[in-house]
């Protein structure tokens, strides 16, 4: 086969050379030849020759197709051999064949559109699904079935779906085994999972072969197996597997649709081969449920009925994609013919160069309408048994659809579908719907994994090959509680170890892991550089005291934090007691004490607005009342107001104030005891900023990530900086102070800070914690036992056992939540906003009520004199101003006494009318 190879290479690769010489046959012929090799007795062969002959016999009936040419297709049998199948391919071009059906594999197609390239011959494939055939290397290639491209993106959102991150690949070293495994690796990058591991088979392996390469399988961390393999030898592997305790609970089988025709050809497959395969899932390409495709499948058995030999014929989905290649290829030449195309050969000057020797390769000839042919094959747009044939212009097949089936029992079941439209779903796609490949949207149904079981498998567990996991663990000097080394029995203890191990043990796995010391004894090792040796491989984890900062985790991926912990400053500090004059100013803050002298104000006026016409008290020269609000106000935060209030809305208000100005009353009382009597704490540093702002040296812990943050994050000139160790290090940079060679203050992590200061009350952490970190464990990129470990650790928090862990080692006595704050609290508004929005809803609606109170009686009593008085504004206000200030007593009684004259008034001209009605009556009798 190699000796063929590299001469049809040296014949053909380098370009199209061609002169006279050719052969001209009529625009409409009576018939044009087509050639189709591939193998008759393989699983895909045996189906696609049954669909071949059955679509040439159609179309060949259907005078409309060609105009009444026939379509001779001469098939040859490549018998599994490529040899043979570029034997047949060479012989096809001595006979004027426009086009190639086939072959089937995709070695043999790879040399084959070679040839085809060099003699413009199109070579159509149903079969071959390797993505490296592309149209720029291969332009007369062109592939009528899906592409494996597309199936491994399928395989890749299936792993996904799932929440895989690591898979094995076991594929057939050849041209369709790596090439696809390649596409897998590009489909898993990204969805950031990978390749762990790569298990290439022989092209015709034995039972040994498979053996050898599972057992290998077996050693490794992953449990996700893709099987990339041919249908004749495939279920050989689950035969194997299952032998060694492969197909059981834990492991999952994903195989590419090579088992779907298997099981499509040959159902109901022996019950021992299902019984190999339970739980797999696999893929078949999709072709929707038309009348068309009904009306063959009701044709395969009669189709089929005379070659059942060797058992029974079942149709699969390359008989499909076989049969439309057939009508495809019919509805190109059709299309060729009309557009004038010629059938002509010509042939190549360089062949007739080789005349000398037995391969009479000068009787092969150029394709003259190659390149017009495969332009309307390319621009064929028809709807076949597969549902619509046309293609992109990447040259692929427009709808990429393939089922997802679950191997259960003796049968399967289709548990979804996927498509480079809509993703994964519960139902076909529908082209007419804009597509929804959102990640809430792509779902599949249930699975029976392997094992029997509807858990999804973890998908990964530790090797089984003898090796531990390398953890490394910070050696440190100081701080002895969180990590310690004992060099004597090359043990570690403290409160990360524990935590460590318990999170362990919460694990349904076992981890065989050592911990291994990092650092030399003699100072504090750098956190980032212990991470950096994962990133390395050095280490495969790393626990201890490590916070999770932003460099860090670019280089290994952490848990959730145990502990936290963020930088806070300590400083000394000294006790006194408050004895500021103005100290009793000190419980509220000024927005504070704003606002509530606003309302005392504002609740005066409303309260002598709302009872000022009926209440003596409220009224008087404007100088009395001015006076009478300032004092009503302010008397009432004592309770000492003499005022009555008779009005219904004034006493509303004013009990409403009341409740309000006790809640004041006593919040200002208890907060000002505490600042005269409790003992305070002061320092000379109040905080990040005062330090900041200073010139003083400020310590760190020797080994923290803190000096980075202080130099890159704040700015802080490295002179400044004093590294320390051990925590009698900081008391005495502390006592000392900047005048004699110390610190003015120790920036640090809170963990530590709180250790060092449950036994030191002369310090205090000032001011507010300025980051917000926590202490977890590192793992390789990827690894799943960051996730598992994370789950652990939500575990121990949510019984407990985290805090009592905290507790064993990190206990603190009375000193440690000594003045953690310098000074009590101010009352701020914020605590208060809700009783001055009560009290201010009340006088608002108050007010309202009152004023339409005053409008109904203003309408009631005064309306004669508003209109003697004429239209004019200014006349009415005044009216109306005089109104509300008069007492309503006065105002009820002068409408009283208009009544009554009224009435009078009323009775006089009655009597006067009588009078001159009786004496015109005594006229008129005179």
């Amino acid at each position: 086969m190699n000796i063929v190879w590299l001469l049809v290479l040296m014949v053909f690769y380098n370009g199209v050379a061609s002169n006279g010489g050719s052969t001209n046959v009529s625009t409409r012929p009576e018939f044009v030849n087509v050639g189709a090799v591939f193998s008759f007795n393989s699983i895909v062969g045996k189906v696609a020759k049954v669909a071949i002959e059955a679509a040439i016999e159609d179309v060949n009936s259907d005078p409309a197709v060609l105009g009444g040419t026939k379509m001779i297709v001469q098939m040859q049998d490549s018998n599994y051999s490529g040899f043979l199948g570029i034997v047949e391919a060479l012989r096809f071009m001595e006979k004027d064949t426009v086009a190639i059906i086939g072959p089937q594999n995709a070695v043999t197609a790879h040399i084959i559109s070679h040839i085809t390239n060099e003699l413009q011959v199109p070579l159509l494939s149903f079969s071959v699904t390797d993505p490296t055939l592309s149209s720029l290397q291969f332009p007369f290639f062109v592939r009528t079935t899906q592409n494996d491209l597309h199936q491994m993106a399928a395989v890749a959102a299936m792993i996904d779906h799932y929440e895989w991150k690591e898979v094995i690949a076991l594929y057939v070293d050849d041209d369709y085994g790596r090439n696809g495994i390649a596409a897998l690796g590009d489909m898993l990058a990204e969805r950031r999972c990978k390749i762990s591991y790569k298990a290439p088979l022989v092209l015709d392996p034995n039972q040994s072969n498979i053996t050898d390469l599972l057992v290998k399988v077996a050693l490794t961390e992953s449990r996700i197996i893709v099987l990339h393999a041919y249908a004749g030898w495939g279920p050989q592997v689950f035969t194997v597997a299952k032998y060694l305790g492969m197909m059981g609970t834990g492991y999952v089988w994903i195989a590419t649709h090579w088992l779907t025709t298997q099981i499509d050809t040959n159902s109901p497959l022996p019950s021992s081969m299902m019984d190999d395969m339970q739980g797999v899932l696999t893929l078949r390409m999709y072709t929707p449920e038309t009348e068309l495709k009904r009306k063959f499948v009701s044709r395969w058995s009669n189709l089929t009925s005379g070659q059942t030999s060797k058992g029974k014929i079942g149709l699969n989905a390359y008989g499909l994609y076989a049969y439309d290649t057939v009508w495809l290829l019919a509805h190109a030449i059709n299309a060729f013919f009309d557009q004038g195309g010629n059938i002509s050969f010509s042939n190549d000057s360089r062949l007739t160069q080789l005349r000398r020797g037995d391969l009479n390769l000068d009787a092969m000839s150029i394709f003259n309408g190659g390149n017009l042919l495969l332009r309307n094959i390319l621009q064929v747009n028809m709807t076949g048994i597969t549902g619509p044939v046309k293609f992109t212009p990447d040259r692929n097949l427009i709808h990429q659809v393939f089922e997802i089936i679950n191997v259960i029992g003796t049968g399967i079941r289709k548990i979804g579908y996927w498509s480079n439209y809509s993703g994964l779903s519960v139902v076909p796609p529908e082209y007419t719907k804009p597509p929804n490949r959102s990640s809430s949207n792509q779902s599949l149904y249930g699975v029976i994994w392997p094992g029997q079981t509807t858990q999804k498998p973890r998908g990964w567990v530790f090797p089984n090959n003898g090796r531990h996991l390398k953890i490394g663990v910070p050696k440190h000097v100081s701080f002895r509680e969180f990590v310690s080394y004992a060099e004597g029995n090359d043990m570690f203890t403290g409160y990360c170890i524990d935590v460590f191990t318990a999170a362990l043990n919460m694990l349904p796995y076992a981890v065989p892991y050592k911990l291994i010391p990092f650092g030399d004894g003699i100072k504090n090792p750098r956190s980032t550089e212990l991470v950096h040796k994962i990133q390395t491989g050095e280490f495969d984890g790393a626990i201890g005291d490590i916070a999770i900062i932003t460099n860090r985790t670019r280089m290994a991926d952490f848990t959730q934090p145990f502990i936290e912990s963020g930088l806070v400053v300590v400083a000394p500090v000294r006790t006194t007691l408050n004895s500021n004059p103005w100290a009793f100013l000190r419980p509220f803050n000024p927005m504070m004490w704003g606002i509530t002298a606003a309302f005392f104000l504002i609740v005066g006026t409303v309260v002598w607005i709302l009872e000022h016409r009926l209440n003596d008290d409220f009224r008087g020269p404007p100088k009395k009342q001015i006076v009478t609000i300032l004092w009503f106000s302010f008397s009432t935060w004592f309770f000492a107001h003499r005022e009555n209030t008779v009005s219904t809305l004034g006493r509303l208000v004013l009990i409403i104030w009341l409740f309000v100005v006790l809640i004041i009353n006593s919040s200002y009382t208890a907060s000002l005891t505490s600042i005269l009597t409790v003992q305070q704490l002061s320092s000379s540093v109040k905080g990040l900023d005062t330090l900041l702002a200073s010139n003083d040296p400020i310590g760190y812990q020797q080994g923290s990530f803190s000096r980075g943050y202080l130099t890159d994050e704040l700015n802080v000139d490295e002179s400044r900086l004093v590294p320390l160790i051990m925590p009698d290090d900081y008391a005495k940079a502390l006592k000392d102070g900047p005048q004699r060679g110390g610190v003015a203050a120790v920036i640090d992590e809170r963990a530590y800070i709180e250790l060092f200061l449950s036994s030191r009350c002369d310090f205090s952490i000032v001011g507010q914690e300025f980051t917000k970190t926590g202490w977890g464990f590192a793992f390789a990129r990827d690894s799943p036992l960051s996730v598992d470990m994370s789950t652990a650790i939500l575990k121990l928090s949510e019984n407990g056992d985290l805090q009592r862990i905290h507790d064993k080692w990190l206990i603190s006595s009375g000193c440690a939540s000594q003045g953690a704050k310098l000074q009590v609290d101010r009352l701020q508004l914020k605590s208060f906003w809700g009783l001055f929005v009560l009290c201010g809803s009340a006088c608002f609606l108050a007010l309202i009520i009152y004023f339409i109170n005053m409008l109904r009686q203003f309408s009631k009593h005064y309306t004669e004199e508003v209109i003697s008085a004429g239209s004019s504004m200014s006349a009415r206000l005044q009216t109306f101003i005089s109104f509300v200030d008069e007492k309503e007593e006065e105002v009820k009684s002068r409408s009283k006494r208009r009544q009554m004259e009224r009435m009078s008034n009323r009775s006089a001209s009655e009597d006067e009318s009588m009078y001159n009605s009786k004496r015109r009556h005594i006229d008129q009798s005179s």
